[in-house]
């Protein structure tokens, strides 16, 4: 992909201009949606070290969530937070996009923000479920002859954990076509070229994730990746600054239809 910077004219850059001017409230909803995914995502791995849950045993899961069950509880919902900033965070970052190429945008948007969306849909966290929090409530109240089918029960939702889905390389594919688009303005080039980075790291991580599990060192990377786009996405959401680095001043002067 070439950038269209050369391509401009004053009546583009002000369009472009126009544009961001209409979405700086998203902007810096966006920019804290990024923030906090990996202040969330800090935080969950905080949980973990401090008391981390069985990932495989549904009896000694079940026992677990019963001694820990507000730990394990906020553990889950900490888990699971970050999909939902993903998608907002993406989607802001198609909005972003647009004055580059709207086709190319929205193509980042979807591919961006489908994956964790559709992982939302998946009822476990690859740490555990909070179904197992209601499972493991039935199980200490249930009666002896009930008790083998809960845990069976608790064994399936564990399996579901380990069981390889193709959200994670989507949303590494996502990551990486966004972060291309990206590379072509309204962001800095670098920041680009990161996510890129990233994206093939990732892509190679769940591809090769019985291979090589040292590939998922790579998840530092992105989580740099995501603050420094929530940083430039909060300057794009000031009023009061004239840009967000020479990135955004590419995008102004890129805009297309």
């Amino acid at each position: 992909m070439t950038s269209r910077a050369e391509q401009a004219s004053p009546t583009a850059a002000r369009a472009a201009a126009a544009w961001h001017d209409s979405w700086h409230p998203l902007y810096r909803v966006g920019g804290v949606a990024a923030l906090l995914y990996v202040v969330v995502l800090l935080t969950a791995v905080v949980l973990d070290t401090l008391a981390p849950p069985p990932v495989t045993g549904s009896l000694d899961t079940l026992v677990f969530i019963a001694d820990h069950r507000v730990l394990y509880t906020a553990g889950q919902i900490l888990w699971i937070l970050p999909g939902y900033l993903a998608v907002l965070v993406y989607v802001t970052i198609g909005i972003a996009l647009a004055p580059v190429g709207r086709s190319w945008a929205l193509l980042a948007g979807l591919l961006g923000a489908l994956p964790p969306a559709l992982s939302l849909a998946i009822p476990v966290s690859t740490r555990g479920s909070l179904i197992l929090v209601t499972l493991s409530d039935r199980y200490a109240s249930a009666p002896s002859a009930e008790q083998p089918g809960i845990v069976a029960a608790a064994e399936a939702v564990i399996a579901e954990n380990t069981t390889v889905t193709f959200t994670g390389p989507l949303s590494m594919i996502g990551l990486l076509v966004t972060a291309l688009v990206m590379t072509r303005g309204v962001f800095p080039r670098l920041l680009g070229w990161l996510g890129v980075a990233v994206g093939v790291l990732g892509l190679a991580a769940e591809v090769l994730r019985f291979v090589l599990p040292g590939l998922y060192l790579a998840a530092l990377l992105q989580w740099v990746w995501v603050v420094w786009t929530g940083i430039v996405l909060l300057r794009l959401g000031s009023r009061g600054e004239s840009g967000a680095g020479s990135g955004r001043a590419a995008g102004a002067s890129a805009y297309s239809g």
